[in-house]
């Protein structure tokens, strides 16, 4: 992984002044903590203004094998997903970060890069103990309203924005090869998944046998946990990472909600959504989350402390549910 600026200061300035104008002076740049996928750095310029550069470099990705393997894996990843998803979600109303700029492997780099909108404030699980409970239970509700607003866009094909073509197979099987291949990563880590592999696998199949196909799907953004949410000064939420969205299985959406919210989920709770998938989609997050753990473990993601309870919470969770059916 690369620790070192992606950009000299002098190359850096000779960006913004192409983007920004001659008035704007990159004063510093930060690399901030966390992200898997991409690199983020905070520029604060000598006017005062503050904006974020994202890098999309394989190099830098702790999934890059994935993506270098899996097609599926490609989905929630690279310049051109969040360029389209960021004008998508923007023009149907759901707040994200502006794009100011965007350069796809131009002026002689090996990575994709973006100036994009600095939101300043707080992401959404900072307020879960926010001690004023009118103005938590007011946030909450804004929060729920705009996922909700994202989640009533729909369409008969599932795919990215772009991409609506029929498809040969329903989305679900698609998460269920992830969820396979999953398995196969943890079992090789951890004992009581190996130890109960087969039974696993069974209940993977068990579930997904109850689920019937459909013809409609929804707009989500498919990793949607409290850090994705930024609340700015205005207490106003904006969605970040959204390289992953596109129209999906409603109840993949929920089924996360529901693990990363906890008890403030019921603000985002809905009607008729489908228990069969609801349960099948959990296994395949703990799964998924269990593996994707390891992986930060074993290729020196920093946060190690992290990536090690989150593969093990996730493996318990997968196991509790060879016994115990759950929403």
């Amino acid at each position: 992984m690369k620790s070192d600026l992606h950009f000299s200061h002098n190359e850096l300035q000779e960006y913004v002044h192409s983007v920004f104008g001659y008035n704007y002076h990159a004063a510093e740049q930060t690399r901030m903590q966390g992200g898997a996928q991409k690199v983020i750095y905070k520029i604060n310029f000598t006017n005062g203004f503050t904006c974020l550069l994202y890098i999309w470099d394989i190099s830098s990705n702790y999934f890059q094998d994935e993506l270098l393997e899996e097609s599926t894996f490609q989905n929630s990843y690279g310049s051109s997903l969040f360029s389209m998803n960021t004008v998508f979600l923007r023009n149907h109303g759901i707040r994200t970060p502006a794009l100011y700029d965007m350069r796809n492997g131009r002026n002689g780099f090996e990575f994709d890069f973006a100036l994009v909108e600095y939101i300043e404030g707080q992401p959404a699980e900072s307020y879960f103990q926010h001690p004023n409970i009118p103005d938590k239970h007011a946030l909450f509700q804004e929060i729920g309203s705009m996922i909700s607003t994202m989640h009533a866009i729909g369409r008969e094909q599932y795919g990215k924005a772009d991409d609506d073509k029929m498809k040969e197979i329903p989305c679900f099987k698609l998460k269920q090869d992830d969820a396979i291949n999953a398995l196969c990563y943890a079992s090789k880590h951890i004992a009581m998944i190996k130890e109960n592999h087969d039974h696993l696998l069974h209940k993977l199949a068990q579930l997904e046998s109850q689920i019937r196909l459909r013809s409609h799907h929804h707009l989500i953004h498919d990793e949607l946990g409290p850090n994705h949410i930024i609340i700015d000064h205005k207490m106003q939420p904006y969605l970040i990472d959204i390289e992953g969205a596109g129209f999906f299985d409603l109840e993949h959406e929920h089924s996360f909600l529901k693990l990363r919210f906890g008890e403030y989920y019921r603000y985002f709770e809905q009607e008729n959504l489908d228990s069969a998938r609801l349960s099948f989609y959990r296994l395949c997050h703990h799964l998924s989350l269990t593996s994707g753990g390891l992986k930060l473990l074993h290729r020196q993601f920093p946060d190690r402390q992290f990536a090690r309870k989150l593969a093990a919470y996730h493996a318990r969770q997968a196991i509790e549910m060879l016994s115990h059916n759950r929403d």
